[in-house]
């Protein structure tokens, strides 16, 4: 078998690597079983030292792996050298901040002594080598979101990349040797999805982090329950974007074309779904639709370009399902809908806004992983809610209000990871993410992020 690089703009094949033999494979758990038994017993200190090293590194190849993103994923230039810094700096987060984090947790004096101790603390200690299993269309910051605590937590990283972005894959691994980190700290795996079930499998993984559809971590969940080994997921989203009476409209719009076509609109946090009050109904989708009309479509390897192809043709293919199914039952295209006319090469397709959507249609309950948007009329906060909450998905959700009541409300009622207050979804190493129902479980960064893999132990010592 081999794995290739596809450049989405054009559809041409750049490059192709081998994938791994079971061999391969066999000496890369070994080592990395290995690796770990030294590892583990690390100062913090080092660990901080390693990570800024990578940080630096990551900084300085920055254009160079921009570049690579854009030939793999197809996102705009500037966006992935804006992924590029967001990397760095969540490594200098991580980095700076793990081992206040990772502190060993003292209990109440009261409690202490109830138990009959004469002193009690809680450590948290690496659990072992952990898979991460991980998509293509943030190739660097899914990745460096996993790595970067678990590395400085003590545990090593296995990573298993999405087929399609296997230079950035190797890059990773080499940006993590350079910087200092022994091979067997951070080791790229080039194998087919069929073989990740094994690596599961296991004895020497202890712990598997997914970032993809709701089918792979179905499969990754199924086998890892089956070896009872922790497992933490983020998957699908199909984020709503509520606009109630008294929000800036302006600003609500403006934000909402950004929010819909980040990454090429394939993103799980991306808003999907613009749930929008009556009463700003009209003023909301003149602006939202000229803003999209207004996007500029084009080789993602141009300064000016908005909009780049989907990664893969598979890709667009599901999206143009997805929109004709909708058309056909009834709904309106009020922009796009279609390929661009002037990209005869290349997986594009035209920013969209869609409307009239009823729950018989596809794009009303499953995700849309592209520049598609649906658009949706409400009568009242309560119906606002409600449809917000009729998705299968609770990743995150954008709720655009500036009444302090009904901030209280969405933030009790909305059914996702996130609530994000007149402003758009987006991650950061100080908070933690994650998302309910079929989004997943489990969170990533902050505090919570970094102990997932780790053995929070009790030590108890006896009052002599």
């Amino acid at each position: 078998m081999t794995i290739a690089t596809v450049d989405p703009a054009t559809g041409r094949t750049l490059a192709t690597f081998p994938a791994l033999d079971a061999q391969g494979v066999e000496e890369r758990l070994r080592l990395a079983a290995e690796t770990f038994e030294r590892y583990r017993t690390t100062a913090f200190d080092h660990r901080s030292e390693l990570l800024r090293r990578a940080a630096d590194k990551l900084t300085a190849d920055r254009e160079e792996v921009a570049r690579t993103l854009v030939t793999e994923m197809g996102k705009p230039l500037a966006q992935a050298r804006a992924e590029a810094d967001k990397c760095a700096k969540s490594m200098r987060w991580f980095a700076d901040h793990a081992p206040g984090l990772l502190a060993d947790q003292i209990p109440e004096d009261a409690d202490v002594t109830d138990s009959g101790a004469a002193s009690v603390r809680v450590r948290f200690r690496p659990l072992g080598p952990v898979l991460a299993v991980m998509p293509w269309n943030f190739p660097l910051w899914q990745v460096i979101r996993a790595a970067a605590p678990a590395l400085m937590a003590g545990d090593v990283l296995l990573l298993k990349h999405a087929s399609n972005v296997p230079r950035t894959a190797m890059y990773l691994q080499e940006l993590f040797s350079e910087a200092g980190y022994e091979p067997g700290c951070f080791q790229t795996l080039l194998i087919s999805s069929g073989q990740v079930a094994d690596v599961i499998r296991d004895d020497r993984v202890a712990a598997v982090t997914l970032t993809g559809s709701e089918g792979a971590g179905q499969a990754v969940a199924t086998v890892a329950g089956e070896q009872l080994k922790k497992c933490v997921l983020e998957l699908g989203g199909s984020d709503p974007f509520l606009v109630l009476p008294s929000a800036d409209v302006a600003a609500a719009a403006q934000v909402a074309v950004r929010a819909r076509v980040q990454n090429n609109g394939q993103s799980c946090i991306a808003a999907k779904r613009f749930i929008v009050h009556e009463e700003v109904f009209d003023a909301f989708t003149r602006a939202f639709v000229d803003g999209m009309r207004a996007l500029r479509v084009g080789d993602p390897m141009q300064e000016h370009t908005d909009v780049g192809p989907l990664a893969t043709e598979q890709g667009r293919t599901d999206l143009e399902e997805q929109v004709e199914d909708a058309r056909g039952k009834g709904a309106r295209v009020l922009c796009g809908g279609q390929r661009p006319p002037e990209q005869t090469e290349g997986w594009y397709y035209e920013p969209t806004v869609i409307t009239d959507i009823d729950p018989a249609m596809r794009l009303h309950h499953e995700e849309c992983f592209g520049p598609v948007a649906t658009l949706y009329r409400v009568p009242d906060l309560a119906a606002a809610i409600a449809l917000a909450n009729d998705t299968p998905y609770g990743l995150s959700s954008n709720a655009w209000t500036r009444d302090p009541g009904e901030q209280e409300v969405l933030a009790r009622d909305l059914q996702a990871g996130g609530v994000f207050f007149n402003g758009m979804t987006a991650s950061h190493p100080a908070f933690p993410f994650g998302g309910v129902k079929r989004s997943g479980y489990g969170r990533e960064l902050d505090g919570l992020g970094i102990r997932e893999f780790t053995n929070p132990t009790t030590l108890w010592y006896a009052a002599e």
